[in-house]
């Protein structure tokens, strides 16, 4: 059995699975906000026991301090084990990293990105994840990475609206979007942010001439029902990534 764990920049996701099997089929599987990281120790003890897990698989975006955090907390869990942090490669699980440097590509963007070929083999596909940022990739139908696009999250579109403009409010990003134009600031802040997400995805789509669109993510059941391009929500697109490396041999 294996543990995988995807250290974003906000929360830490885990689960548990054996290699082969379908992929997102976890044997358990939950998620810590990085302020709440104590926690993750009982979860985890809590999960493996009386479970032979044999291996433990890490895509960390988060920086070294949370390495070093996580390293203490598997150590407490599972000390005879010693982690490998999933690191973007030329090549992998039937993807060919097309970056021009590829070991600078984001291991999180990597590990969706095989997920997302995965998922829908043989067709090109655009993977979103819409987390503290909003990462968009195009990967053809053969695998290759062709690269894609970074901007600020839901979440980080409206803070940064309200920190940095006199008198706008904070608002929340699951909000009800209201229907046509916004008669109000409140409305009209979530409909702008909310069209600049999706009009980024269409464009990568129309781009790519995507198959289909994968996305994942906090803020994905908000972002999705905008498109106007065929997609499909993954939950834990970065975990489903990890599934599909740790059963690939190359």
């Amino acid at each position: 059995m294996i543990l995988l764990i995807d250290a974003g920049n906000t929360r830490v996701k885990w689960a548990l699975a054996e290699p082969g099997t379908e992929l997102g089929a976890w044997i358990a599987h939950g998620a810590v906000m990085h302020a709440d990281l104590q926690q993750l120790e009982l979860h985890l003890s809590e999960a493996v026991a009386d479970r032979g897990v044999d291996r433990i698989l890490i895509a960390n975006v988060a920086g070294n301090a949370l390495r070093v955090q996580l390293e203490y907390v598997l150590q407490r869990c599972l000390a005879e084990l010693q982690p490998e942090w999933f690191a973007s490669l030329p090549a992998l699980a039937g993807i060919t990293n097309g970056y021009r440097n590829p070991a600078q590509l984001g291991c999180d963007r990597f590990a969706a990105a095989i997920a997302g070929h995965a998922l829908e083999p043989g067709l090109p596909v655009v993977v979103v994840n819409c987390g503290t940022a909003t990462t968009i990739d195009a990967v053809t139908a053969d695998g290759m990475f062709l690269g894609g696009m970074i901007l600020p999250g839901l979440g980080l579109m409206a803070s940064s609206l309200a920190r940095n403009t006199a008198h706008l409010p904070q608002i929340a990003q699951d909000g009800k979007l209201p229907d046509g134009f916004a008669d109000n600031t409140d409305d009209a802040i979530l409909s702008g942010i909310l069209a600049a997400q999706s009009g980024a995805i269409e464009h990568a789509c129309v781009q790519h001439q995507a198959a289909e669109c994968i996305i994942s993510g906090g803020a994905a059941p908000y972002i999705a029902p905008m498109l106007k391009v065929p997609y499909r929500i993954v939950e834990n697109i970065v975990l489903i990534g990890l599934h599909a490396a740790a059963g690939s041999a190359g």
